[in-house]
């Protein structure tokens, strides 16, 4: 009924759409604070030493199993296959995998404890989190991995690496 001076207003019809989106709002909830254990947890992370090692020691595995992979794929023994009976060759190739695999893994475990070192040492000292900090890591990385190839060799890798870098960040979209 409507009171006096107001007019009776028809009922509004509702839509389907307005049905979905008055069910998918949720009540706004209140803002938790961290307890003390998710801060020191955080508080570990944020240490460069533990992040570079956490990433060395994940870049190490991650090598250990794509040296396994690719040291499979490789066939060393193609010409001397014949020579070698079957036994032979299953050492044979086992000790290539593992020789493989463990220069994949020293070379992804420095990788990772070089560009996460660089990255944390780069956003801590500028207080940011942006692209730039990857630049930075990624051609401190690329540089100091090829570095034994001299001057030109480190400059192209620091190049290579950072613009590498870059495109990774922004596939995963991490800075927005």
């Amino acid at each position: 009924m409507a009171s006096q001076g107001e007019e009776e207003q028809p009922p509004v019809p509702v839509t389907e759409k307005q049905k979905e989106v008055a069910e998918e709002k949720k009540p706004v909830e209140p803002i938790r604070l961290p307890t003390v254990e998710e801060m020191r947890g955080q508080d570990i992370w944020n240490n460069c030493l533990v992040r570079s090692a956490v990433s060395g020691f994940m870049g190490g595995g991650l090598g250990v199993m794509m040296g396994l992979f690719f040291g499979a794929m490789d066939n060393p023994i193609l010409h001397t296959q014949e020579e070698l009976t079957a036994k032979q060759q299953f050492v044979f190739t086992a000790k290539q995998m593992g020789r493989q695999s463990w220069r994949t893994c020293k070379t992804f475990a420095i990788m990772g404890l070089i560009y996460s070192a660089a990255e944390c040492v780069v956003e801590q000292a500028r207080a940011k989190h942006d692209e730039t900090n990857t630049v930075v890591a990624g051609c401190l990385t690329g540089g100091a991995l090829s570095a034994k190839g001299g001057p030109q060799a480190a400059c192209i890798g620091c190049a290579g690496f950072a613009a590498f870098s870059v495109l990774i960040e922004r596939f995963m979209d991490r800075h927005n």
